[in-house]
């Protein structure tokens, strides 16, 4: 069977607290880790989407309203429904990595850093369907 969950891949989390909320997957692990064997793979999503912007509100207001709130974690391929739909993710991986699970700190700095580039690709206007909340 080919692999179609690689790095930059946009997927949907199916299970657990992220459930309907869209992930980019940062690194993947087909045949599964020692202390997870399973196949799983980081993931760096959006846990709060920002939200609409008009053209008559203030740039203040504008700024507000585009912060977004992300999320990482280690997912299990099984919870994962891959899109089409994929991002180029230099910035998120780098930042992103498994020693980041290893402590608080490490965590909330990786989270940061993703957050300050999601936002810019936001502000930009690039992977319009990412930012948008799933309707169902």
């Amino acid at each position: 069977m080919a692999r179609f969950i690689k790095g930059g891949k946009v997927v949907i989390v199916l299970q657990g607290r992220y459930a309907g909320k869209k992930a980019v997957i940062v690194k993947h692990f087909d045949e599964g880790t020692k202390e997870r064997p399973y196949p799983h793979a980081i993931v760096a999503g959006i846990e709060r989407y920002p939200l609409k912007v008009t053209k008559s509100m203030t740039q203040r207001k504008v700024a507000a309203r585009s912060h977004v709130k992300p999320f990482i974690k280690v997912v299990n391929y099984a919870h994962l429904m891959p899109t089409r739909y994929s991002l180029e993710l230099e910035e998120i991986e780098s930042a992103v990595s498994a020693e980041t699970f290893t402590e608080p700190t490490q965590r909330a700095v990786a989270k940061k850093a993703v957050r300050t580039s999601l936002e810019k690709r936001y502000v930009a206007g690039k992977n319009k369907w990412f930012f948008t909340k799933l309707r169902f």
